[in-house]
């Protein structure tokens, strides 16, 4: 038996992580009575959001577009970095490239041109950002010199941006249920009239005038993740919350919506062997282990599978824990000598780091469970390939290997120099490709591309962005910028407007 919640709301939103919040904060600022619901408790807010390096993507033209951003960087500051422009159309095809071209042209162009806009508006609702310096930039000379076209982040990673956008939505008048698993969208005369919501234990049918669905993919749902991505995805590891199980895709295919994407596609990137199943909040993203163009990666035979010198680690990491997926044990172990230790990113520091140390490679394999001749023969490979060059680890060097496959394509130096350090990592999925079909208002298409009346979407759960593989700070950006979008007009809809 349902019992219904009164009074009813302009506009619901389902989620509480980076899109969801923007979409909140953008009907609240359409003068909308608006209700977001969290599944997770309050304790663990934030969906995947939560768990970023707070990282975004975006198109500018030099360091003055950075100060809008960043108003208090210093002149000291500014000397500092040396960054070079990146436009529009470089961002367009920085999706579209990593995407095979089958990135929605029309969604991809609304994300490119909304995203300085966006980040702007970001910044007037008070999230503060800085520059990135610590993971995306290498110190040349006296500078630091950004690689792979991602300068800014939010002040206190994802935990900071949530933390801001939630102050935001509460300083505007926004109501904010924990613990509140939306379960099916609420309908009239074909049109979505609320949510059912399973709460403290009771059913409600929370009655609302529009709804937005931004609670993510099936990442963190086994089954799903089995029966979409293919064999082996079940037994991969959660980088973020355990509440993103594809309730908001689900809601809204029973009610006719088009699935839309690469639904066996996902962002999955190498992920530290003992990380817990799930995130840790404690830990954050810092059981990622992205620094791998310095070193080399094998698998337990000691066999390279990769080329981990394609490109900047922003493009080429989120496919990288699928090709390790796919080796014995689902597992790797990222290689390194003395030389490279001081460029490792502040990931490779942490405790809980899966790490062995060695004055020999033979030992090294030891500690790791690496087959040792392995491993002895792969490095003599590819120490006898590497080509001579200035090694840059700020630009594509072209320091590359010659005569072994797979080849290193840049960044390639002998491991010969003790002590030698290896990472074992697994797999960690991130998010799911497969989603909604949306226009470019945010509203949600029917199987005959028609929009549902009063249903909108943004975030994790909008397919037709991603193919294949992603450039790194663009989910951030898609989830503020389509949060926007869903919520302006979810609630202009809802005022009949």
């Amino acid at each position: 038996m349902s019992r219904s919640a009164s009074p009813p709301y302009d506009v619901a939103v389902v989620g509480a992580g980076n899109a969801a919040l923007c979409a909140a904060l953008s009907a609240l600022e359409q003068g909308a009575r608006v209700l977001v619901l969290e599944a997770a408790p309050e304790g663990e807010r934030g969906g995947n959001s939560y768990f970023t390096g707070g990282l975004f993507r975006f198109p500018f033209g030099g360091l003055d577009d950075i100060a809008v951003l960043i108003p208090d960087l210093s002149e000291a500051e500014a000397r500092s970095v040396e960054l070079e422009p990146y436009s529009e159309e470089q961002f367009f095809e920085d999706v579209a490239r990593l995407g095979e071209y089958r990135t929605d042209p029309e969604l991809l162009s609304t994300l490119v041109s909304q995203a300085f806009p966006t980040l702007r508006w970001l910044r007037e609702q008070g999230v503060r950002f800085a520059l990135a310096v610590g993971r995306q930039a290498f110190r040349v000379g006296e500078r630091f010199r950004f690689y792979g076209a991602l300068v800014v982040e939010a002040v206190g990673g994802g935990a900071g941006l949530v933390d801001s956008l939630f102050a935001a939505v509460q300083r505007r008048g926004g109501e904010v249920w924990f613990e509140a698993r939306a379960l099916a969208l609420l309908t009239e005369e074909g049109r979505v009239t609320g949510v059912r919501v399973r709460r403290g234990g009771a059913w409600l049918d929370v009655p609302a005038r529009a709804v937005v669905l931004a609670c993510g993919g099936f990442e963190a749902n086994a089954e799903m993740r089995a029966r979409y991505l293919g064999p082996g995805w079940d037994l991969t590891k959660v980088r973020g919350t355990r509440y993103n199980i594809g309730d908001g895709i689900r809601m809204a295919l029973e009610l006719g919506a088009q699935p839309y994407g690469h639904w066996s596609g996902c962002h999955a990137v190498a992920w530290d062997a003992n990380a817990p199943p799930y995130g840790d909040r404690r830990v954050g993203d810092l059981f990622q282990k992205h620094s791998y163009p310095l070193g080399i990666v094998v698998n337990r035979l000691g066999q390279r599978f990769l080329d981990e010198g394609a490109d900047f680690r922003n493009y080429t990491y989120a496919r990288y824990g699928a090709e390790i997926l796919k080796q014995p044990g689902q597992i790797a172990f990222q290689i390194f000598d003395a030389k490279v230790l001081p460029l490792l990113r502040d990931e490779y520091r942490i405790p809980q780091a899966t790490r062995a140390q060695a004055e020999t490679l033979g030992e090294l394999a030891d500690r790791l469970g690496i087959e040792r001749e392995g491993l002895l023969r792969t490095v003599a490979e590819f120490n006898a390939a590497v080509q001579e060059g200035e090694f840059n680890p700020a630009i594509k060097d072209g320091k590359g290997t010659r005569g072994i496959a797979p080849p290193k394509s840049n960044w390639a130096l002998p491991l010969d120099t003790p002590p030698f350090v290896g990472y074992a990592v697994t797999c960690g999925i991130t998010f799911t490709y497969g989603g909604l079909r949306v226009d470019t208002r945010g509203r949600v298409l029917d199987t005959y591309d028609r929009p549902i009346a009063g249903l909108y979407a943004a975030g994790e759960l909008v397919g037709g962005l991603f193919y294949h593989n992603y450039p790194g700070g663009s989910g951030l950006t898609a989830g503020a910028v389509f949060g926007r979008i869903a919520g302006r007009e979810a609630a202009l809809f809802a005022r009949g407007r």
